[in-house]
């Protein structure tokens, strides 16, 4: 597949990398100053759609610079451009609600690191595309790094062959516990009754068994959710039969409300653990926010998290399947 296209130009960004012989981020830029504008981008965009898709799925990562998008609603307007179907957000992370598709990215203290993870890995239906989009860059820190899941399989199957075969026979099993209201001071902070959309517990637990999840309903009126067991790699299809890092095992592992263990209650030797977490991070790749930056990233092969950062920070999120 050629990288552009007579719509687009191929830029270059700080901290890009090649992996596997694509690059990552892919930018994208106007083809010429005077084609910056929102509407020539959704042209560009609209016309070229299957070709943009396949981008995406092909580099893993792919960055719209330089285009003038200003707000939410031309944000908006961008995704929905392709016809992607919508996903909603579960999970802990404390967002809000901007316009249509669009929310904010995780509210959580931008000084704490959000640990990579593939959006909504735990449930049974997750994205296929998270968006994100810059509105206010921060004046330092609050990268999104991201990481090429494959590579994190490989070289845990390189340094620990014994440890991922077993996990692979046994699954994983995740507990999380949910608070009974929204605690904005954590970026795991979101409360049950938003996540599940509801203040009756009968209906969140329905909801819950309907993602795949087992409740235990604590005396301080929080939810402990059970879930596994959940694979540790997973191959999706058009990806080369790569085998992904599916999971959240180090973001979960030994937390105040989380824990992560093989899903016949045999737990995860902390040394290994601690590996993984170098091994990703060494795996990472990241840029520096530019105002009105788009980046689209194939959920289905990259983890993503947020570097801690100074106010302010704006980053919105559109998530599809």
């Amino acid at each position: 597949m050629e990288y552009n296209c007579k719509e687009f130009k191929v830029g270059k960004c700080e901290g890009e990398k090649l992996v596997d012989g694509e690059t990552m981020s892919l930018v994208l830029v106007p083809p010429e100053p005077n084609k910056n504008g929102v509407d020539s981008l959704l042209e560009a965009l609209k016309d070229n759609k299957e070709w943009f898709d396949d981008l995406v799925t092909k580099n893993n990562a792919v960055l719209l610079r330089g285009f003038d998008v200003k707000n939410a609603v031309e944000f908006n307007d961008i995704v929905e451009t392709f016809g992607w179907e919508d996903i909603r957000y579960l999970g802990p992370a404390p967002r809000t609600h901007i316009h249509k598709r669009i929310w904010t990215a995780n509210e959580g203290p931008l000084s704490e690191f959000i640990y990579y993870h593939h959006e909504m890995v735990l449930i049974n239906e997750f994205p296929k595309k998270v968006i994100l989009f810059c509105e206010i860059p921060p004046p330092e820190g609050g990268e999104t790094p991201f990481v090429p899941s494959f590579k994190v399989t490989l070289r845990m199957i390189e340094e620990f062959p014994e440890f991922v075969e077993e996990v692979e026979a046994k699954g994983l099993r995740y507990t999380f516990i949910a608070l009974s209201n929204d605690n904005t001071t954590s970026m795991r902070g979101r409360g049950w009754q938003d996540a599940f959309a509801t203040h009756d517990q009968q209906e969140a637990e329905r909801r819950a068994r309907a993602l795949g999840m087992d409740v235990e309903w604590l005396e301080n009126g929080s939810i402990k959710t059970i879930l596994g067991p959940r694979p540790l790699t997973k191959v999706f299809e058009g990806r080369k039969g790569r085998r992904m890092w599916f999971n959240t095992l180090v973001g979960m592992h030994g937390k105040e409300l989380s824990s992560a263990m093989m899903a016949d209650g045999t737990e995860i030797p902390e040394d290994i653990v601690k590996r993984c977490e170098e091994i990703i991070e060494e795996e990472s790749i990241q840029f520096k926010w530019e105002k009105g930056d788009v980046l689209f990233l194939d959920n289905y092969a990259t983890l993503h998290g947020r570097r801690p950062s100074l106010a302010p920070r704006r980053v919105l999120v559109a998530t599809c399947i």
